[in-house]
Order: C-alpha cells, then sequence, then structure tokens
C-alpha cells in the first residue's frame, strides 16, 4: 500500500535521518576512544571528599602506549610539611603524636636545616622585662640542654633532630614539579596534591589535607598565587629587593676560655670598653666585644664582623655568630654558594685577628668550615593576619593565640645599614593562627621563617622559640581536629577549649598571659608611622617624653 499523505512522508523522512546521524556520531566516539583510550576526569577535592582521617595509599596507575595522560605512584596523608627546618618539624611531631599521618619533603639534598646544615648552634632565648623565661614547649628541652652545656656539640644537635623526625618518612632532594590547585565552594583555593621528582629522579604524586612550608626559601609558597608584603628594601628606601645579611658559623678549637673569661673580667669597665669596645663574658658566653671586631677590615664588601654571639662548647670549641655576607638570594643556588665562599674564605683571617686581640685564643685553630649559610629572612607573604611592630611592642593578645612570642626587633644588617638597628623591645606578645595560614589558600600552613610578620616585627617574630611553639601548638590541633572542620573554622569558644587542652597535656599557656603595653597613649599617627618604619621606637621614646605628642 503506498502512502500519499505527503505529512506522514516527511515525518518518516526526519526519523530515518536522525536515526543515520546518531549512528554515525555513535561510531565516530568510539573510534575516538579507542584511539585515545579512557578518559580521565579530576574533580575538586573538598574537605569531604578527603578527611584528614584517612592517611591510606591510593592505587597507583602507570601510563601505557594508548593513554595520553600520565599518571605517577601516589600516597595520600594527612600533612605534608615542605622542608627539614627544626620549627616545622614540631608541628610534624606534635601532628604525629595525635594521630595524624605526615610527611616531610625537603627540597634540600641534606636533613636539618639551619640547625644541622648551617650549624646554627646558638641559640637565642626569649624572656619578658622581668626576665621570665617564655620558651615552653618541646622547644624548651632544647633550650634548657643549650643553657646546661648538654646540647652544644653538632653530634648532640644532631641526635636531638633524630627525635623528632622518628617514624615520620623524609624525603630528602626532592623538586616539586606540579602542583594541583582546585577552587573551594567559599572561593579560597587549596593544594589538592603535588608532583615531585625524588633524589632518585623518580617522578611521584602525593594528596594531603594540609601542607606546611618549612622551607628557608619558600619553596612551596613562593610557587602559589600568594601576596609578597615589602621587605626592608621599603624601610631602606632601596629599589632592589634585599634580605638580612646571611650568616657564616665560625667554629674554632684549643681556645683556653677559662683564660678568656678570668682575664677579661678581671678588668675594669672603663679598661673593657678600651681594649675590647665593653661586652660581656661568661662561662659559657660572650656577647659583643664589638670594638675588638670592627677594628677587623674585612676583604670583601660584602663580608662584615659585628659584635660576637659565641658559645663555649666545652673543651676548648667555641661556634661564633658574627660573619655576616650581604645581598645573598636564599632561593638562588649560585648566590647561595658565592655566601659560602666568600664567609668560608674570611674566617682564616679572622681566626689571626682573634689571636692578637683575645686572651686566651693565641693558640686558637680552625674548625670544620660550615656548607651552607644561616638564612635569616626571605619573602614575607600575606597571611589572614600580618604581625606589626604595633602589636609586639603593645604586648597584643589574640583570642587564637598559639604563642607568646619575645625578643627586641632585632634587624640584622643589610648592605644599606651594616650593623642593623633595633626597633623596640616588647615585654611579650601573642601570635595568633591567623599568622600561619595563607590568605586565600584553604589549607596552606606556614612555618619558622614564614610567620605572618612585616619585615620590621620580623626582627622579633623570626626567633626560634616564638615560631617553634607556634607550629607545635598547630599540630596539637590539627590532630584534635581530625579532619572534623578546618581551621579556620575554629571559633573563639572552641578555641577556649584548645587551650585547656594544650596547658592541660602539653603545659603549653596560651591564656591569661598580660603583657606591658610600652606604646600606650600614642595616637594613630604616631601607631601608623612606627608600623611603616618611620618611627624607631628606642630613640622616638625618650625624645617624646621630652616634648609629649598632644
Amino acid at each position: 500500500m503506498r502512502l500519499r499523505n505527503p505529512r506522514v512522508q516527511l515525518v518518516i523522512a526526519l526519523a530515518v535521518l536522525f536515526i543515520i546521524i546518531c549512528i554515525f556520531s555513535f561510531n565516530k566516539f568510539w573510534l575516538k576512544r579507542v584511539e585515545n583510550g579512557p578518559v580521565s576526569s579530576i574533580s575538586p577535592i573538598t574537605q569531604q571528599d578527603t578527611p584528614i582521617s584517612s592517611a591510606v595509599p591510593l592505587p597507583s596507575a602507570s601510563t601505557t602506549k594508548n593513554e595520553n595522560v600520565v599518571t605517577y605512584p601516589t600516597e595520600q596523608v594527612d600533612v605534608i610539611v615542605i622542608g627539614s627546618e627544626i620549627e616545622g618539624l614540631y608541628l610534624a611531631r606534635a601532628a604525629v603524636d595525635e594521630g595524624l599521618k605526615v610527611k616531610v619533603l625537603d627540597p634540600h639534598k641534606a636533613f636539618g636545616g639551619q640547625i644541622l646544615q648551617s650549624q646554627m648552634l646558638f641559640l637565642d632565648e626569649t624572656r619578658d622585662d622581668q626576665g621570665h623565661l617564655l620558651v615552653q614547649g618541646r622547644v624548651k628541652e632544647l633550650f634548657d640542654g643549650f643553657r646546661n652545656a648538654k646540647i652544644r656539640k653538632l653530634p648532640e644537635f644532631t641526635t636531638y633532630m633524630k627525635t623528632l623526625i622518628k617514624d615520620i618518612p623524609l624525603e630528602s632532594g626532592i623538586v616539586i614539579n606540579e602542583i594541583e590547585q582546585t577552587n573551594t565552594p567559599d572561593h579560597m583555593h587549596k593544594i589538592a596534591s603535588i608532583v615531585y621528582t625524588t633524589d632518585q629522579n623518580e617522578k611521584k604524586k602525593i594528596t594531603a589535607s594540609y601542607w606546611v612550608e618549612n622551607s628557608d626559601y619558600a619553596a612551596l609558597i613562593s610557587r602559589l598565587d600568594a601576596k609578597r608584603l615589602p621587605g626592608l628594601e621599603k624601610f631602606y628606601g632601596q629599589k632592589n629587593i634585599e634580605y638580612m645579611s646571611a650568616g657564616m658559623m665560625m667554629k674554632f678549637t684549643h681556645v683556653d676560655w677559662k683564660k678568656f673569661n678570668t682575664t677579661f673580667n678581671a678588668l675594669k669597665p672603663p679598661e673593657k670598653s678600651k681594649q675590647f669596645g665593653g661586652g660581656y663574658v661568661s662561662d659559657s658566653f660572650a656577647i659583643g666585644l664589638s670594638g675588638m671586631t670592627s677594628a677587623y677590615h674585612p676583604t670583601n664588601d660584602r663580608v662584615f664582623l659585628r659584635g660576637l654571639n659565641a658559645v663555649h662548647q666545652r673543651d676548648g670549641d667555641v661556634l661564633i655568630n658574627a660573619l655576616l655576607v650581604y645581598t645573598v638570594d636564599p632561593s638562588d643556588p649560585q648566590s647561595v654558594q658565592e655566601a659560602v665562599e666568600l664567609g668560608n674564605k674570611e674566617t682564616p683571617l679572622i681566626l689571626k685577628h682573634f689571636r692578637k686581640t683575645l686572651p686566651g685564643w693565641e693558640q686558637a685553630e680552625l674548625g670544620e668550615l660550615p656548607t651552607y649559610p644561616y638564612i635569616r629572612e626571605y619573602n614575607h607573604y600575606e597571611m589572614d593576619y600580618v604581625l606589626k611592630p604595633s602589636d609586639l611592642l603593645s604586648g597584643k593578645m589574640f583570642w587564637d593565640d598559639v604563642s607568646i612570642g619575645g625578643y627586641p626587633l632585632d634587624l640584622q644588617g643589610t648592605s644599606a645599614n651594616k650593623w642593623g638597628i633595633e626597633m623596640g623591645r616588647p615585654d611579650k606578645y601573642g601570635m595568633p593562627l591567623r599568622s600561619f595560614l595563607l590568605k586565600n589558600y584553604d589549607n596552606v600552613i606556614a612555618a619558622g621563617k614564614n610567620v605572618g610578620s612585616s619585615a620590621i616585627a620580623y626582627g622579633s617574630t623570626r626567633i626560634q622559640p616564638n615560631t617553634s611553639l607556634a607550629a607545635e601548638s598547630i599540630g596539637i590541633i590539627l590532630g584534635q581536629l581530625h579532619g572534623k572542620q578546618k581551621l579556620r573554622e575554629i571559633t573563639p569558644e572552641e578555641m577556649e577549649k584548645l587551650h585547656q587542652y594544650l596547658a592541660l597535656h602539653y603545659q603549653i599557656k596560651l591564656t591569661g598571659v598580660t603583657a606591658v603595653n610600652k606604646i600606650t597613649g600614642w595616637n594613630d599617627e604616631e601607631i601608623k608611622k612606627l608600623d611603616s618604619g618611620e618611627i624607631t621606637y628606642p630613640s622616638y621614646v625618650h625624645t617624646r617624653k621630652k616634648t609629649p605628642v598632644k
């Protein structure tokens, strides 16, 4: 029977055409899939997708000849610490003790940061105006051992640091190749994973709930969408970025420290001042003697011998932190190596000067030369809260404190001001959790030298006891949260309970602390100038007393 209705014929024709198109499209898609292999998609990782408590290896896969997407052996942990500076190791140790899975990835080939590799074994304690020790937490054991002469030599520091890293996986000499970032529902950036190359040239991928920047050149944060804050170049009016001088530690042997101590202290104050420029010598330490050091003339303008920070390590072994090298870029291996060569070339000449000018040093010999400089400073990046000089000098405390800090605002020298400058002496002050959380990032924590601080406030905040306590507190808090909520979600009421836990289980006291406010009565304009560096506190306070500000 023949269909004569034109409308019916049109409908049938269109239907047949639709079926032909579908068959053609399906065949084309299938051929492409066979040629290219399976399609891989990665969805944004949220806190719910990867809870901090899940610390199990992920299945790994290898690339086949039919695949375009390269995959690597993949591991999942709770916390990744980038770098092996001692401050971040306290965070790692605390988090592990609280039940989390942690791994340390170190961009340096050798473990131990400024303590072991720079041999910066002269420790600065933090005390308040009344002389009360501010050092708390696990780091107190180290400082007590240093003060009591039980931890002074490199093997003793090495043993101590091995207790921090015990049972924590460590890979040294890694190179970060790729950083996978996602966005969270509240418009924050988030690190989902990184791909890195091991020291054995093997590529791996690792995921974590939190990432800790613990290197001396911001190996991780410098590659993120992070805002660099003005540095000392602004304070000194320089065009180029310059950091505080790096230090080359000097080690000497066969020093008659007893003779040095007794001879120096037998002198009357005017004689001490005339011969040595004043200073202080005890049975363990020698501080200052800047008249003696300034009489030394370096062979290179980039090198400078400032006042001594010397420790008698026992048995005639002496370690000194006083040799500065300027214009060192911690992120540039060539610049770092130049600093090592400059410092180690100067040290034997300085020894000759000491032999001539210091009693008890006549038979002194050169000790082991360091292979890496003591890096004091790198870029400052914006955190949720950036500590300012006014915070420190007013003794401000915060509801989310993770450390109680102290120490003068000690800006070590740069090429623009070789002696450096002190910008004030706080009594003590709080350091909030927010100063260790990278702004606009959901899961990046700063440790040690990476603290959120202005370049001027950094003169004090950088000191080890301050940031070591903060790191340990954060590690403990991460363990207590155990993935149930983010660090940024902690409320004042919840922080109060966490503070109680820190005090009860770790003897870390962060509440009920009061400090002397040294800028009481200052107006907004004065505080603004203090924070910008236009006011140098030690000199200004005397002027202010003579001419009260209205």
